[in-house]
């Protein structure tokens, strides 16, 4: 499997702030077909962010289409320890945990868990917020940040092959 630094790469593309929105910028043949893969029966991105809190704090998580397969990738925290959690999608069990040590996933790692640690609510409970913000929509992918000092979960939906990027506090 090959590992992205969440923060700056993934198939959801660079993920940018502007004017207070978070936007993805991504190949549009990118976007399809992870569109297409995502219609096939899945779990939800929060029954992964909950079966990978068994292996620690969740700090960020994202479906991701890659090599002609869909996967849910979990980043996870515990006691300064940073893993990737693979959870499987058809079933929300937790299939695999490896440790995180490339110096790209590991910077991001930190990044991610230094916002988790300002804020108080879970990645999971921002993304039931802007799930229920934003009725008809899946959630494809959230990740801990800190934007003006203040802890929030960038978070990118999709509703048929619609994207939309949102930000919940972590407050």
């Amino acid at each position: 499997m090959r590992r992205m630094a969440w923060v700056r790469y993934g198939i959801l593309g660079t993920l940018m702030v502007s004017g207070g929105a978070a936007v993805a910028q991504e190949s549009g043949q990118e976007q399809a077909a992870l569109a297409t893969a995502l219609r096939t029966k899945h779990v939800a991105l929060t029954t992964g962010l909950k079966a990978a809190a068994t292996k620690g704090t969740p700090i960020s998580a994202k479906y991701e289409y890659e090599d002609g397969k869909l996967q849910l990738s979990v980043y996870t925290e515990k006691n300064g320890q940073f893993s990737e959690v693979v959870v499987d999608h058809h079933t929300g069990k937790v299939a695999k945990t490896e440790k995180i040590t490339k110096a790209d996933d590991l910077t991001a790692a930190q990044t991610q868990s230094a916002a988790m640690a300002k804020g108080k609510a879970s990645l999971a409970t921002a993304v039931a917020r802007a799930l229920a913000a934003n009725k008809g929509y899946g959630a494809v992918s959230a990740t801990a940040a800190t934007k003006g000092g203040q802890s929030i979960a960038e978070i990118v939906l999709i509703k048929g092959k619609e994207f939309k990027s949102v930000t919940e506090p972590l407050a």
